[in-house]
């Protein structure tokens, strides 16, 4: 795992290098699902200090065991309203708010325990009916409602692409939420930072990182195929 590991640093340390940015910019999400624990104890003591997760109950049982360790836990997959409770006690970031009912409960939830929850808007950039997110208008209207709301605050966008076999065809959908994000940014919106872009993963990280990606979410590379 740990030739893995730093096979994939050095690969985003490339792709940065090759567009012009900073090797620091880009932050590797070990994404965990089905993961288990003794596999994500190895990835920290090989340096990793991010994780991702999809699924709630099983990311408590994980994020309450490897307490021991000083890690930041990330949720990146569909998440319910009524599991807002959860997610605000267990997750420094999440990745995946799509609707304004969701961020009312984020809110609501993160201001019981006097706590900023750090959120990016989920975009469903390429209209799939089978992804979730918001359409690109919705984004825009749904970061300028959460500005009301004091316990959230919105670092960026996040967007799964289509599945293609070759990377370079995934470019137009980074590409458009690297502008949608540019957009939303000149509108400066009060406690909206919008620094963070939540894309690229095992098989297209590369052009997502020459896009503008911050936040690549890597699991297979790293912990192989999933049972």
């Amino acid at each position: 795992m740990i030739e893995k590991i730093a096979h994939i640093r050095e690969r985003i340390r490339q792709a940065a290098i090759s567009c012009g940015r900073d090797p620091e910019a880009i932050r590797l999400v070990a994404v965990t699902k089905t993961v288990l624990q003794e596999h994500i104890r190895q990835a920290i003591d090989a340096g990793l200090r991010i994780f991702g997760e999809s699924y709630i109950q099983e990311a408590v049982t994980k994020i309450d065991t490897i307490a021991d360790k000083e890690v930041s836990w990330h949720f990146i997959g569909h998440l319910q309203s009524n599991k807002a409770k959860i997610a605000v006690r267990c997750f420094d970031l999440i990745h995946s708010v799509d609707s304004l009912s969701l961020a009312e409960a984020l809110n609501r939830q993160a201001e019981r325990i006097n706590k900023i929850q750090n959120i990016l808007v989920q975009v469903n950039i390429s209209r799939e009916s089978t992804k979730s997110g918001t359409a690109v208008q919705e984004a825009i209207e749904l970061v300028n409602a959460i500005r009301w709301m004091e316990n959230l605050s919105v670092k960026g966008l996040m967007t799964i692409p289509p599945f293609f076999d070759q990377p370079e065809k995934v470019r137009p959908y980074f590409k458009a939420l690297a502008d949608l994000k540019n957009q939303i940014r000149k509108q400066s919106i009060p406690g909206n930072e919008m620094n963070e872009l939540s894309m690229g993963m095992t098989g297209d990280f590369e052009v997502a990182i020459e896009e503008g990606s911050t936040l690549v979410r890597i699991g297979t590379a790293i912990f192989g195929e999933r049972p």
